[in-house]
């Protein structure tokens, strides 16, 4: 350790001999005496176990702008004017919040939430048909080019809409496996012109027959990938979902209910981030 305090002055003392020679060297001395304030602090930090305390020389001077609360958490000023943003933009998101409840499902179908994820259920003639989605990424980004244009043609920002994509599984009684769509909303298929033939918002990506209420989808199963299927059969498995529900009036209301439930639940993350920068 002797040894280790001696190299350090020695050096000390090499760069204050230098520091009138040279303007180099009174650049590069500040550099070195950190690292030899570095090397005093180490030795005092094992030397000081015996003695309790640190020099107050090595003392660090600079006070934190921190604030006193019950919760002993953290405050500075920046999470001051973060609270403050937030409280704003709270109360933005709520003036444009357009449903304060979900829309309701027609054709009968039942809701279970769990947090970002709901799940549709309908029964009919023995079969029960489960449609689950979940919005988190469900918000298409909105590109550079389609901005501009907006703020060219019309001042209100556009409408968010939330398309996430959703698995349908069919179930028959007596059946071993379900049949399982993988569905997602095409960016150029979510909307209809006027005069237009009207065509599918939603399209079949994979299908496959899985176990029944199994969540992860087992790889190991035998999937059906849609881009290089015959029309004719892609058809038949659009046509089978519409059968049980699942058409464009379904997709139009998935959308608006997704919608709704991203909402709520991204003034409820504000809320809850709010909650944690003021620490209540």
């Amino acid at each position: 350790m002797l040894k280790s305090v001696s190299r350090a002055v020695q050096l000390a003392a090499r760069l204050s001999s230098r520091s009138s020679a040279s303007t180099s060297a009174i650049s590069a001395a500040p550099r070195l005496s950190r690292t030899f304030s570095r090397s005093i602090w180490s030795l005092s930090g094992s030397s000081g176990a015996s003695s309790g305390s640190r020099p107050r020389l090595l003392t660090a001077t600079r006070a934190l702008p921190t604030l006193s609360c019950g919760c002993g958490s953290l405050h500075t000023e920046g999470d001051k004017a973060f609270a403050e943003f937030l409280a704003d933009e709270i109360k933005e998101e709520k003036k444009i919040q357009k449903n304060a409840t979900l829309p309701k499902m027609s054709g009968g179908w039942e809701l279970e939430l769990n947090g970002t994820e709901a799940k549709l259920i309908r029964s009919l003639a023995g079969e029960k048909v489960t449609v689950t989605f979940n919005v988190n990424n469900s918000i298409p980004p909105q590109l550079e080019e389609e901005h501009e244009q907006t703020q060219k043609g019309q001042e209100e920002e556009p409408d968010i809409v939330s398309t996430p994509n959703f698995v349908v599984e069919v179930t028959k009684q007596g059946a071993k496996n379900s049949l399982v769509f993988d569905c997602h909303f095409p960016e150029d298929e979510t909307s209809h012109g006027e005069g237009e033939e009207e065509s599918d918002i939603f399209s079949i990506r994979e299908v496959s027959f899985q176990p029944e209420g199994d969540t992860d989808w087992k790889e190991t199963s035998y999937t059906l990938n849609t881009d290089s299927l015959d029309w004719a059969l892609y058809d038949h498995l659009m046509d089978f979902l519409a059968d049980r529900g699942v058409d464009n009036t379904f997709a139009d209301e998935l959308m608006e209910m997704s919608t709704a439930l991203e909402h709520q639940e991204y003034i409820k993350f504000l809320d809850d981030l709010s909650a944690f920068v003021k620490c209540k």
